[in-house]
């Protein structure tokens, strides 16, 4: 029985041991090579000093290496930590010295990143490409130097397997730690849900960083299936690798699809052998989800849920794909909850419980949810306001706002301000805190406005300082200078002064009212 992230690789290496376990860029790495590269990346962490639930951290694009360490990291009871590359170096830090990682397996590309750190827990850099004159040695010398020996360590259910950080309201990311018991309660239900199943050949084409890349491909990895990584999301790739590949299971963000659609002969691609697209991370648009139906023609399944929740929560299956049909109106629907996962929609004031047809705060029951924030018990509390019970099972409030009808998930807005832009989460606090240090703005508040090719792209409103006149190009790259580029304002509009409450709280939603007035719900 699978029950932990080393079992895997062991258990499929001993029944296939031939077959294709990972596809990038021409090179093949069957399930005996995976399982011999693990336990050697498990060897090399316990030699640098790794105990079990200490962190070790992965910073590079979409690479085949990082699978084996985090199987090697699973077999040692070790916590991965895939580190965003989009972020600015502060950003980088940030994240690897709250986690306290003691090994870091960075690529080439981020050695200038590194260099603007000061990370006193890293002991350990390994790095991906060429070093340089670092010092650092080669993921190749580094692996190759241990021995292939299986480290035999006990793993429990409890124990903490993934570490996957989320920007927060205060603009300070949280490390999501989610243990055995949350992934290998989601895993069965995608092999049901999605299509997965030995035969898959499955493309990991969103980046390792988010549940819906590194999650995705340990999908089908549970069931012994083929995962093809692509380096960098490529729409013009993504439509080769179904071809040449003979790719089964895929999941895209919504921007992505409409990405597809607009690459050339997209047509001619042959997606006869996709038994299914899965879908989520941000609200789409019925004619984008239609096209991508039509050009593809295979069965599209939406799904809903967040890194807190390991991934998916919902599913809305093909059958329930129906344009134009009587049942058209179930595409603006996330579907309904699968395996063990109780949905409940909360008035945010009074707590209680709202009937069908109403909008409140969604909170999720499930296996599937976190153990916790790393070192925030703050922060977890918050979340999990009931407490948990004696399984360690509790009421998630999942930030999202929504309603239900006839078991259908409709999300309906957000209850924190959070902008989701080409399926990137991005927190408007986080963005306000960069630039309000400019010299020449007295007050900021940032919103998510519509856009028809990202979802919504993140608008700065300024009050700027008497005497001040910056350009909006000066203001956004003043902000790109502090954190990553894909926070910062696509655009900047003036103001004389800031909506706010008696409190001193900004009114967004009267902020918004110019952006999304014709719009039915504050989510594009």
């Amino acid at each position: 029985m699978i029950t932990s992230l080393g079992d895997i690789v062991e258990q499929h290496a001993e029944a296939f041991p031939d077959k294709a376990a990972i596809i990038q860029e021409g090179v093949t790495w069957t399930y005996r090579d995976l399982r011999e590269l693990s336990r050697r990346a498990a060897q090399g962490l316990l030699e640098a000093g790794v105990g079990e639930q200490e962190r070790v951290a992965f910073l590079d694009r979409s690479s085949r290496e990082y699978f084996p360490f985090l199987f090697g990291a699973g077999m040692v009871n070790a916590v991965t930590v895939a580190v965003n590359w989009r972020l600015a170096a502060p950003e980088m830090e940030y994240i690897l010295n709250n986690a306290g990682a003691k090994v870091l397996l960075i690529g080439e590309e981020f050695l200038g990143h590194l260099a603007q750190m000061d990370l006193p827990s890293t002991t350990t850099v390994i790095v991906l490409g060429d070093p340089g004159d670092t010092g650092y040695p080669t993921w190749e010398d580094w692996v190759n130097s241990f021995e292939p020996e299986f480290p035999g360590i006990e793993v429990a259910p409890d124990d903490t397997c993934y570490q996957l950080y989320t920007s927060g309201t205060t603009g300070l990311p949280k490390g999501v730690e989610i243990s055995n018991r949350n992934l290998f309660a989601m895993l069965p239900n995608s092999g049901v849900e999605w299509s997965f199943d030995s035969d898959s050949v499955n493309l990991v084409s969103m980046p390792l960083f988010h549940i819906a890349g590194s999650g995705w491909g340990v999908c089908a990895f549970f069931f012994g299936g083929t995962n093809v990584i692509l380096r960098d999301v490529d729409p013009a790739e993504i439509l080769r690798l179904i071809d040449t590949e003979r790719i089964t299971n895929i999941l895209l963000v919504p921007a992505v699809l409409q990405f597809i659609q607009a690459v050339p002969g997209a047509e001619n691609t042959d997606f006869s052998s996709v038994r299914s697209v899965v879908y989520g991370a941000s609200p789409i648009s019925e004619e984008a989800l239609v096209g991508a139906m039509n050009l593809m023609g295979c069965d599209f399944v939406q799904t809903y849920g967040l890194t807190e929740t390991t991934g998916g929560v919902t599913t809305l299956p093909a059958s329930d794909h129906d344009p134009g049909g009587p049942n058209a109106h179930l595409l603006r629907s996330a579907g309904k909850a699968w395996g063990d996962v109780e949905i409940r929609i909360v008035d945010d004031e009074t707590m209680t419980d709202l009937p069908d047809g109403e909008v409140g705060e969604i909170w999720i029951r499930s296996r599937q949810n976190l153990e916790g924030y790393w070192a925030n018990p703050e922060a977890t509390a918050l979340v999990f306001p009931e407490g948990k019970d004696e399984n360690g099972i509790g009421w998630f409030r999942s930030g999202d706002a929504g309603y239900l009808l006839d078991g259908y998930l409709y999300i309906h807005d957000r209850v924190k301000d959070m902008i989701i832009s080409g399926g990137e989460n991005i927190y408007p606090a986080e963005v306000e805190n960069a630039l309000m240090s400019h010299p020449d703005l007295d007050d900021v508040a940032v919103i998510g406005v519509p856009s028809e090719k990202w979802g919504e792209t993140v608008k700065a409103i300024v009050v700027v300082r008497a005497g001040s006149d910056p350009s909006e190009a000066e203001i956004i790259n003043y902000c790109r200078s502090r954190i990553a580029h894909y926070k910062c304002p696509t655009s900047v509009d003036r103001i004389e002064v800031l909506p706010r409450n008696p409190s001193g709280k900004i009114l967004k939603t009267e902020l918004r009212v110019p952006y999304w007035g014709d719009k039915t719900r504050a989510v594009n």
